[in-house]
Protein backbone atom coordinates (compact mmCIF):
# COMPACT_ATOMS: atom_id res chain seq x y z
CA UNK A 1 0.00 0.00 0.00
CA UNK A 2 1.08 3.65 -0.72
CA UNK A 3 1.81 5.57 2.11
CA UNK A 4 1.92 8.88 0.60
CA UNK A 5 -1.65 7.81 -0.59
CA UNK A 6 -2.91 6.93 2.95
CA UNK A 7 -1.53 9.94 4.25
CA UNK A 8 -3.81 11.92 1.95
CA UNK A 9 -6.94 10.10 2.44
CA UNK A 10 -6.29 10.80 6.31
CA UNK A 11 -5.92 14.47 5.30
CA UNK A 12 -8.77 14.54 2.96
CA UNK A 13 -11.18 12.53 6.17
CA UNK A 14 -9.67 15.13 8.99
CA UNK A 15 -9.77 18.44 6.42
CA UNK A 16 -13.19 17.76 4.91
CA UNK A 17 -11.99 18.87 1.47
CA UNK A 18 -9.27 17.96 -0.91
CA UNK A 19 -8.72 21.94 -1.70
CA UNK A 20 -7.63 22.34 2.32
CA UNK A 21 -5.94 18.94 1.92
CA UNK A 22 -3.91 19.73 -0.66
CA UNK A 23 -2.80 22.75 1.21
CA UNK A 24 -2.19 21.15 4.35
CA UNK A 25 0.07 18.65 2.60
CA UNK A 26 1.89 21.18 0.28
CA UNK A 27 1.22 19.64 -2.83
CA UNK A 28 -1.61 20.75 -5.67
CA UNK A 29 -5.21 20.01 -5.27
CA UNK A 30 -4.89 17.61 -8.70
CA UNK A 31 -2.04 15.25 -6.47
CA UNK A 32 -4.59 14.97 -3.71
CA UNK A 33 -7.51 13.41 -6.61
CA UNK A 34 -4.60 11.08 -8.39
CA UNK A 35 -3.60 9.55 -4.97
CA UNK A 36 -7.51 9.36 -3.75
CA UNK A 37 -7.90 7.40 -6.91
CA UNK A 38 -4.84 5.58 -6.80
CA UNK A 39 -6.14 4.24 -3.06
CA UNK A 40 -9.54 3.16 -4.42
CA UNK A 41 -8.35 1.57 -7.26
CA UNK A 42 -5.97 -0.44 -5.02
CA UNK A 43 -9.05 -1.28 -2.95
CA UNK A 44 -11.80 -1.66 -4.84
CA UNK A 45 -14.06 0.77 -3.04
CA UNK A 46 -15.03 4.32 -2.94
CA UNK A 47 -13.67 6.20 -0.06
CA UNK A 48 -15.64 9.69 -0.44
CA UNK A 49 -18.59 11.67 -1.37
CA UNK A 50 -18.88 14.78 -2.97
CA UNK A 51 -20.63 17.15 -1.50
CA UNK A 52 -21.44 21.04 -2.06
CA UNK A 53 -19.24 21.68 0.91
CA UNK A 54 -16.41 19.32 0.29
CA UNK A 55 -15.96 15.70 0.54
CA UNK A 56 -17.66 13.11 3.03
CA UNK A 57 -15.78 9.59 3.99
CA UNK A 58 -18.48 7.04 2.30
CA UNK A 59 -18.77 4.17 4.77
CA UNK A 60 -15.70 2.46 3.47
CA UNK A 61 -13.86 5.04 3.87
CA UNK A 62 -14.98 5.39 7.33
CA UNK A 63 -13.77 1.76 8.06
CA UNK A 64 -10.88 2.41 7.13
CA UNK A 65 -9.61 5.59 8.90
CA UNK A 66 -9.18 4.41 11.95
CA UNK A 67 -6.58 2.03 10.21
CA UNK A 68 -5.15 4.59 8.29
CA UNK A 69 -4.18 6.42 11.12
CA UNK A 70 -2.68 3.51 12.88
CA UNK A 71 -0.60 2.45 9.74
CA UNK A 72 0.76 6.40 9.88
CA UNK A 73 1.18 6.12 13.67
CA UNK A 74 3.07 2.45 12.72
CA UNK A 75 5.16 4.15 9.55
CA UNK A 76 6.55 7.11 11.69
CA UNK A 77 8.14 4.98 14.84
CA UNK A 78 9.56 2.82 12.14
CA UNK A 79 11.01 5.90 10.51
CA UNK A 80 12.01 7.47 13.71
CA UNK A 81 13.94 4.05 15.45
CA UNK A 82 16.59 4.43 12.75
CA UNK A 83 16.41 8.24 11.89
CA UNK A 84 19.54 9.75 13.12
CA UNK A 85 19.07 12.03 15.81
CA UNK A 86 15.42 10.36 16.92
CA UNK A 87 16.85 6.97 17.70
CA UNK A 88 18.87 6.49 20.90
CA UNK A 89 22.59 6.61 20.41
CA UNK A 90 24.14 3.03 20.16
CA UNK A 91 27.51 2.63 21.63
CA UNK A 92 29.87 -0.63 21.97
CA UNK A 93 31.42 -1.12 25.29
CA UNK A 94 34.19 -3.96 25.36
CA UNK A 95 32.36 -4.81 29.25
CA UNK A 96 29.85 -3.53 31.35
CA UNK A 97 31.78 -3.35 34.85
CA UNK A 98 35.17 -1.37 33.45
CA UNK A 99 36.33 2.37 32.94
CA UNK A 100 34.15 2.70 29.49
CA UNK A 101 31.04 1.87 30.97
CA UNK A 102 31.82 4.39 33.76
CA UNK A 103 32.94 7.28 31.37
CA UNK A 104 29.18 6.07 29.07
CA UNK A 105 27.14 6.42 33.09
CA UNK A 106 29.39 9.98 33.09
CA UNK A 107 28.07 11.29 29.71
CA UNK A 108 24.48 10.15 29.82
CA UNK A 109 24.42 12.45 33.88
CA UNK A 110 25.84 15.09 32.35
CA UNK A 111 23.59 14.50 28.94
CA UNK A 112 20.37 13.38 30.53
CA UNK A 113 18.23 14.32 27.61
CA UNK A 114 20.09 11.67 25.36
CA UNK A 115 18.96 8.35 24.65
CA UNK A 116 21.49 5.83 24.58
CA UNK A 117 21.67 2.18 23.76
CA UNK A 118 24.62 0.18 25.23
CA UNK A 119 25.78 -2.56 23.93
CA UNK A 120 28.56 -5.43 24.17
CA UNK A 121 29.97 -7.06 20.77
CA UNK A 122 33.00 -9.70 21.06
CA UNK A 123 35.87 -8.46 19.02
CA UNK A 124 37.27 -5.23 17.30
CA UNK A 125 35.85 -6.97 13.61
CA UNK A 126 32.31 -7.32 14.56
CA UNK A 127 32.27 -3.72 16.24
CA UNK A 128 33.85 -2.62 12.71
CA UNK A 129 31.26 -3.98 10.43
CA UNK A 130 28.68 -2.65 12.79
CA UNK A 131 29.87 0.89 12.76
CA UNK A 132 30.24 0.57 8.69
CA UNK A 133 26.09 -1.05 8.37
CA UNK A 134 24.76 1.42 10.89
CA UNK A 135 24.03 -0.82 13.13
CA UNK A 136 25.99 0.86 16.16
CA UNK A 137 27.57 4.37 16.46
CA UNK A 138 30.68 4.22 18.41
CA UNK A 139 32.32 1.38 19.83
CA UNK A 140 35.17 1.61 22.46
CA UNK A 141 38.39 -0.78 21.60
CA UNK A 142 42.12 -0.71 21.52
CA UNK A 143 42.84 -0.32 17.72
CA UNK A 144 44.86 -1.42 14.99
CA UNK A 145 45.21 -4.82 15.39
CA UNK A 146 48.96 -6.06 14.12
CA UNK A 147 48.70 -5.71 10.75
CA UNK A 148 45.37 -5.39 10.50
CA UNK A 149 44.64 -0.98 10.27
CA UNK A 150 41.20 0.22 10.16
CA UNK A 151 39.23 0.85 6.96
CA UNK A 152 39.30 4.52 5.79
CA UNK A 153 35.82 5.15 6.39
CA UNK A 154 36.58 4.62 10.56
CA UNK A 155 37.80 7.30 12.27
CA UNK A 156 39.47 6.41 15.98
CA UNK A 157 40.50 9.28 18.67
CA UNK A 158 42.21 7.54 22.07
CA UNK A 159 40.24 8.40 25.21
CA UNK A 160 41.49 6.79 28.11
CA UNK A 161 44.48 4.54 29.15
CA UNK A 162 43.10 2.26 31.87
CA UNK A 163 45.94 0.51 34.56
CA UNK A 164 45.96 -3.14 35.71
CA UNK A 165 45.94 -3.85 38.79
CA UNK A 166 46.88 -7.48 40.09
CA UNK A 167 43.92 -8.94 42.19
CA UNK A 168 45.20 -12.11 44.59
CA UNK A 169 43.09 -13.78 47.58
CA UNK A 170 44.27 -13.11 51.27
CA UNK A 171 46.26 -15.82 50.92
CA UNK A 172 48.72 -14.53 48.17
CA UNK A 173 52.49 -14.04 48.02
CA UNK A 174 51.59 -10.28 46.95
CA UNK A 175 48.80 -10.18 48.85
CA UNK A 176 49.86 -7.21 51.16
CA UNK A 177 52.22 -5.49 48.92
CA UNK A 178 51.57 -2.02 48.45
CA UNK A 179 52.55 -2.03 44.78
CA UNK A 180 54.32 -4.39 42.45
CA UNK A 181 56.43 -4.07 39.33
CA UNK A 182 55.77 -5.99 36.69
CA UNK A 183 59.30 -7.95 37.14
CA UNK A 184 58.10 -8.97 40.26
CA UNK A 185 55.33 -10.66 38.70
CA UNK A 186 57.46 -13.37 36.40
CA UNK A 187 56.77 -16.69 37.96
CA UNK A 188 53.36 -16.06 39.53
CA UNK A 189 50.27 -17.87 37.98
CA UNK A 190 47.89 -14.94 36.61
CA UNK A 191 44.73 -16.44 35.79
CA UNK A 192 42.60 -15.25 33.06
CA UNK A 193 39.76 -17.76 31.83
CA UNK A 194 37.61 -16.71 28.88
CA UNK A 195 40.15 -14.89 26.86
CA UNK A 196 39.37 -14.91 23.38
CA UNK A 197 42.16 -15.50 20.38
CA UNK A 198 42.04 -13.39 18.11
CA UNK A 199 40.32 -10.60 19.30
CA UNK A 200 42.14 -7.17 20.39
CA UNK A 201 41.89 -7.86 23.78
CA UNK A 202 43.94 -11.46 23.85
CA UNK A 203 46.63 -9.29 21.30
CA UNK A 204 47.24 -6.93 23.95
CA UNK A 205 47.53 -9.56 26.71
CA UNK A 206 49.98 -11.78 24.24
CA UNK A 207 52.32 -8.79 23.94
CA UNK A 208 52.12 -8.35 27.95
CA UNK A 209 53.41 -11.59 28.10
CA UNK A 210 55.85 -10.94 25.41
CA UNK A 211 57.33 -7.73 27.11
CA UNK A 212 57.80 -8.99 30.46
CA UNK A 213 58.06 -12.77 30.74
CA UNK A 214 54.72 -13.13 32.66
CA UNK A 215 52.58 -16.54 33.30
CA UNK A 216 48.89 -15.67 32.37
CA UNK A 217 46.62 -18.94 32.14
CA UNK A 218 43.43 -18.55 29.86
CA UNK A 219 42.43 -22.39 31.11
CA UNK A 220 39.21 -23.86 32.10
CA UNK A 221 35.95 -22.46 31.80
CA UNK A 222 34.69 -18.69 32.05
CA UNK A 223 32.02 -18.70 34.58
CA UNK A 224 31.82 -15.01 34.64
CA UNK A 225 33.41 -12.77 37.48
CA UNK A 226 32.30 -13.79 40.75
CA UNK A 227 33.08 -17.42 40.08
CA UNK A 228 36.98 -15.55 38.98
CA UNK A 229 36.88 -13.72 41.90
CA UNK A 230 35.85 -16.83 44.09
CA UNK A 231 38.20 -18.47 43.19
CA UNK A 232 41.08 -16.02 43.77
CA UNK A 233 40.03 -15.64 46.91
CA UNK A 234 40.26 -19.46 47.46
CA UNK A 235 43.29 -20.24 45.90
CA UNK A 236 46.61 -18.75 47.25
CA UNK A 237 48.00 -19.55 44.31
CA UNK A 238 46.71 -17.62 41.35
CA UNK A 239 45.82 -13.92 40.70
CA UNK A 240 44.39 -12.49 38.07
CA UNK A 241 44.83 -8.99 36.34
CA UNK A 242 41.69 -6.29 36.77
CA UNK A 243 41.38 -2.99 35.04
CA UNK A 244 41.76 -0.39 37.53
CA UNK A 245 38.28 1.18 37.03
CA UNK A 246 36.54 -1.98 37.05
CA UNK A 247 33.74 -2.25 39.72
CA UNK A 248 33.41 -5.00 42.03
CA UNK A 249 31.83 -6.28 44.65
CA UNK A 250 32.62 -9.33 46.76
CA UNK A 251 31.74 -10.94 50.08
CA UNK A 252 33.19 -9.55 52.70
CA UNK A 253 34.96 -13.13 53.90
CA UNK A 254 36.94 -13.19 50.68
CA UNK A 255 39.36 -10.73 51.60
CA UNK A 256 40.44 -9.85 47.95
CA UNK A 257 43.19 -7.49 47.22
CA UNK A 258 44.09 -4.76 44.49
CA UNK A 259 47.61 -4.39 44.23
CA UNK A 260 48.63 -1.43 41.66
CA UNK A 261 51.07 -2.60 39.15
CA UNK A 262 53.88 -0.08 38.78
CA UNK A 263 57.27 -0.23 36.69
CA UNK A 264 55.69 0.66 34.12
CA UNK A 265 52.37 0.32 34.97
CA UNK A 266 50.61 -1.40 32.04
CA UNK A 267 47.39 0.21 30.40
CA UNK A 268 44.81 -0.52 28.42
CA UNK A 269 44.45 1.79 25.56
CA UNK A 270 40.51 2.39 24.84
CA UNK A 271 39.78 4.26 21.47
CA UNK A 272 36.22 5.36 20.30
CA UNK A 273 35.30 4.46 16.95
CA UNK A 274 32.65 5.79 14.30
CA UNK A 275 31.75 5.95 10.76
CA UNK A 276 33.06 9.45 9.39
CA UNK A 277 29.55 9.37 7.37
CA UNK A 278 27.52 9.23 10.64
CA UNK A 279 25.35 12.05 11.14
CA UNK A 280 23.94 11.48 14.65
CA UNK A 281 24.07 14.82 16.30
CA UNK A 282 24.57 12.61 19.94
CA UNK A 283 28.05 11.39 18.21
CA UNK A 284 29.36 14.56 18.24
CA UNK A 285 27.85 15.39 21.35
CA UNK A 286 29.73 11.91 23.19
CA UNK A 287 33.02 13.30 20.83
CA UNK A 288 33.17 16.74 23.01
CA UNK A 289 32.21 15.18 26.09
CA UNK A 290 34.93 12.57 26.19
CA UNK A 291 37.24 15.35 24.89
CA UNK A 292 36.89 17.19 27.64
CA UNK A 293 36.75 14.27 30.88
CA UNK A 294 39.59 12.08 29.52
CA UNK A 295 43.13 12.40 31.01
CA UNK A 296 45.92 12.13 28.01
CA UNK A 297 47.14 8.94 27.31
CA UNK A 298 50.77 7.88 27.10
CA UNK A 299 51.04 9.18 30.41
CA UNK A 300 55.02 8.99 31.52
CA UNK A 301 56.02 5.38 33.08
CA UNK A 302 53.26 3.41 31.34
CA UNK A 303 53.22 0.68 28.84
CA UNK A 304 51.13 -0.51 25.94
CA UNK A 305 51.79 -2.78 22.89
CA UNK A 306 53.34 -0.74 19.84
CA UNK A 307 50.66 -1.78 17.50
CA UNK A 308 48.05 0.16 19.49
CA UNK A 309 47.12 3.48 17.70
CA UNK A 310 48.96 6.85 18.97
CA UNK A 311 46.84 9.23 20.83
Amino acid sequence: MDFEAVRTFVAVAEAGQFRKAAVDLSVTQQAVSKRIAALERHLGVRLFTRTPHGAEPTIDGQALLPHARELLRVADRAVASVRAGRRPLRVDVINSRGAVSGLMRDFHRAHPGTELDVLMMLDIDAAVAALRSGAIDASFRAVADPGRPLPEDIASVRVLDEPLQLLTGPGHALARARSVTVAELAGHRIWMPGIVPGTEWAAYYDDLVAAFGLTIEATGPNFGSDALLDTVADTPALATFMSEGTRLVWPAGHGLRRVPVTDPVPVYPHSLLWHRDNPHPALTVLRAHLAGVSPAPDAPGTWRPGWTRPH
